[in-house]
């Protein structure tokens, strides 16, 4: 059986492997790795080989090019998973070469515009008989499955707190830190209102001012800051009463966390406009302090509101994980919906961020053999 065609874009990078490992473990796949890099991929498939469930396959592939329309027909693969990011900035050149070959397509972009703005290849992809969902990764696809899971019950939903702290000992990848200090000093979505930060003020910009939550041992209290993420417009739209938003990232060390404070009053001063750019050698200076605090990150998502009986609950819920198994989080969405589609599952056809589509069953599902525990925290 040559099993179902899976083409994984970005194959070998930070996410990427990371996402082949998991769906190595479906049987009935055939996983492409895919990248620039043949003998990159070619290394990846030969590691996981002898202990893998699925058919693995590595090949050399440049969406950048001006045949990888063509390419990408002849490949035929029945889905795309997209994890070259990072995704700001980026078009939907991918998602359309998808569409026109008759491929499902998923990405685990979290940025807020690319994310949005998928729906403009809704129509074009019913068309063609195809589902085209981004944002399959922690934010939106995780924190919407969470909110979904608390929100039941609540009528009107308030307000809806999201935050991220990786620990840091655990891999990063350049990309992640192009994204992250990408934010900082920019400009958030009018519709988030964060409640009050250590400096007495409510931010209306990436990473400026702080506050701090309390999550789960190993892992507890951590400081965290505004961030733009999709979350910011989505979820409003999505539960009733068009509740607040607050999302916050977080650094485990206190003063690398403090630094990034520094940063966005940096760029509101004027004197940096984009970090992303210097991305490069941020990474190299916070890689300095890679053996310094611990491998525990976690995120957390608080929902408030008022239930059925007129009464005011806020329900929380954390994701606690150890031994550097929190990068895996982000690749959890994707193998979810491969395992659906692989199953014959087509939750829609059309273009849409990836919100709905999965349970935080599903989410469970796939985390199962990780060092990483989720749970409802008791009322």
């Amino acid at each position: 059986m040559n099993g179902y065609p899976v083409l994984v874009i970005g194959g070998y990078g930070f996410f990427g492997r990371r996402l082949v490992q998991r769906l190595a473990h479906q049987p009935d796949l055939h996983v492409q790795v895919a990248g620039r890099s043949a003998a990159e991929a070619g290394r990846l498939v030969e590691w996981l080989r002898p202990r893998a469930r699925a058919r693995l396959s590595s090949l050399a592939l440049d969406t950048a090019s001006a045949t990888w329309p063509q390419d990408l027909c002849q490949l035929a693969p029945r889905v795309v998973v997209h994890t070259a990011g990072p995704f700001q900035g980026q078009d939907y050149r991918v998602a359309q070469a998808c569409i026109a070959a008759g491929a499902h397509y998923i990405d685990l972009a979290d940025a807020r515009a690319f994310v949005q703005g998928i729906g403009s290849l809704d129509t074009l992809a019913a068309a063609a008989g195809v589902a085209v969902t981004s944002g399959a990764s922690s934010v939106p696809a995780l924190s919407g499955a969470v909110v979904d899971h608390l929100a039941r019950g609540l009528d009107p939903v308030n307000f809806i707190d999201i935050g991220i702290s990786p620990g840091n000992r655990t891999e990063r990848g350049l990309s992640t830190i192009q994204a992250i200090v990408g934010y900082c000093g920019q400009p958030l979505p009018e519709c988030e209102h964060p409640a009050q930060t250590d400096t007495g003020r409510s931010p209306s910009f990436g990473w400026l001012g702080s506050y701090r939550h309390a999550y789960p041992a190993p892992v507890g209290s951590r400081l965290l800051s505004p961030c733009d993420v999709p979350d910011l417009t989505l979820l409003p739209a999505r539960h009733a009463g068009t509740p607040r938003v607050r999302f916050g990232a977080g650094l485990e060390l206190a003063f690398l966390h403090r630094g990034m404070n520094a940063m966005a009053w940096m760029t509101r001063l004027g004197l940096v406009r984009d970090w992303s750019a210097h991305a490069g050698w941020l990474k190299r200076a916070a890689d300095w302090f890679k053996t310094w605090g611990t491998e525990a990150g976690a995120m957390h998502v608080c929902v408030a509101g008022r239930t059925s009986a007129g009464t005011q609950a806020t329900r929380t819920w954390h994701l606690v994980a150890t031994q550097g198994d929190g990068p895996y989080v982000p690749t959890l969405a994707a193998v979810a919906l491969v395992r659906k589609f692989a199953a014959g599952e087509l939750p829609f056809v059309g273009a849409r961020p990836c919100l709905g589509l999965l349970t935080l069953e599903d989410f469970e599902r796939e985390a199962h053999g990780l060092n990483i525990r989720m749970a409802e925290e008791p009322p």
